[in-house]
């Protein structure tokens, strides 16, 4: 069991049919996750319903074995979050977990669908949020809804410690650790005399050393905008140390060490919302002056030649849309299906694989900011 990262579909590759896709909503809380080993185990019967008609008894049973497994598994449902994507095939068996609720599907196919969870990554209202103050750091990730902690690498944990300045004011260090709690902490000096310029120096060491570690590690491979969460006095400074062009410029102006996290999720939020809206108004507004010039579309069958051909720079699709059928990768061509005949996908998901493919960037947003009526926008290079 993991929860959700960007890398997810890697350990998918290369499955043999057939592809079980299955996700189902969950809860956190008591009584309300009580109810969710019991939808479960209704949705494991429907899967096994699907399986009969396509597969063998052998291999049926086979699949369905590590379910049943899991229905038995009391911590793990105790300690459910927001939504649960398996994917299983022959030697295969992924279980995600997921902060952000899943809708319940369940799908036999040549394929896994991975369409929920990609829309979940490439939702457009995600951001990172770090927690900063002299003694600890603390790096979150997540969205409207919630945030979970990102543990920071051991080797990343080290070179922080080794950039706190030691040899400075030493007499008069008190020890704190680096890192989220439970973790092993990195000793972090930090000093009980009144702030000399000597510690001023320390500091600046301190936070360019978390600002490199932060944008190398974790913002420039997730192109995610980051929110600051700090006291003014350190805002202030970091910000004007800071190399990272993801760091937003609404920041948190509290100690994150009194918030709990559902509080950090909500004054996170917050400050990213008005720069949320002003992206997705200029999303809006670059489709609109594209479909002018005949350089955007909203028809799937016009999004798909072009996106075969290379030319979709930009991929707007609507969250929690399905359209069942498959796409020719040669051609674009599309051919439209039902959401019952597991020989066919979701052409969504197969125009946004396309066109990442193809160097494109796909975004996905919420059907009441959507600039057309029909599930997508498609953006043209030329």
């Amino acid at each position: 069991m993991s929860l959700l990262k960007p890398d997810f579909a890697i350990s998918l590759a290369d499955a043999k049919p057939p592809c079980i896709s299955f996700f189902q909503p969950t809860h956190r809380h008591y009584p309300e996750n009580q109810k969710d080993v019991i939808c479960f185990r209704n949705l494991i019967k429907k899967l096994e319903h699907s399986l009969q008609t396509n597969c063998s008894a052998d291999v049926c049973t086979h699949i369905l074995k590590p379910f049943h497994e899991l229905a038995l598994d009391g911590p793990f449902w105790l300690h459910a979050i927001g939504g649960l994507a398996i994917f299983a095939a022959d030697g295969i068996f992924e279980v995600i977990t997921t902060q952000r609720s899943l809708d319940e599907m369940v799908l036999v196919g040549p394929n896994f669908h991975t369409t929920p969870l990609l829309r979940l990554l490439q939702s457009t209202d995600r951001f990172q949020v770090l927690a900063l103050n002299r003694q600890s750091i603390k790096l979150f990730e997540g969205d409207r809804d919630s945030l979970h902690e990102i543990g920071l690498a051991t080797d990343i944990q080290e070179s922080l410690g080794n950039a706190d300045g030691k040899g400075t004011q030493e007499s008069h260090d008190t020890v704190g650790t680096l890192g989220g709690a439970g973790k092993s902490g990195t000793p972090v000096r930090y000093s009980s005399t009144d702030k000399s310029h000597e510690v001023e120096i320390d500091d600046d060491r301190y936070f360019r050393a978390v600002d490199h570690a932060i944008h190398e590690n974790y913002s420039k491979p997730t192109g995610l905008p980051l929110i600051l969460a700090t006291l003014p006095e350190h805002h202030a400074r970091f910000v004007k140390l800071s190399h990272n062009p993801f760091l937003a410029k609404e920041y948190i102006s509290i100690n994150p060490e009194h918030l709990a996290t559902v509080e950090l999720c909500a004054h996170a939020w917050k400050a990213f919302e008005p720069a949320y809206d002003a992206r997705i108004a200029k999303l809006n507004n670059d489709f609109a002056e594209a479909n002018s010039k005949g350089l955007g579309s909203d028809i799937l069958k016009s999004a798909s030649e072009a996106a075969v051909a290379g030319r979709v720079e930009t991929l707007i699709v609507e969250g929690n849309r399905l359209m069942p059928g498959r796409i020719n990768e040669d051609t674009g061509r599309t051919r439209k299906g039902s959401q019952d005949d597991p020989r066919v996908d979701d052409m969504l998901d197969e125009l946004g694989d396309i066109v990442t493919k193809m160097g494109g960037r796909v975004l996905i947003v919420p059907a009441d900011k959507m600039p057309s009526k029909t599930g997508l926008a498609a953006i043209y290079r030329y």
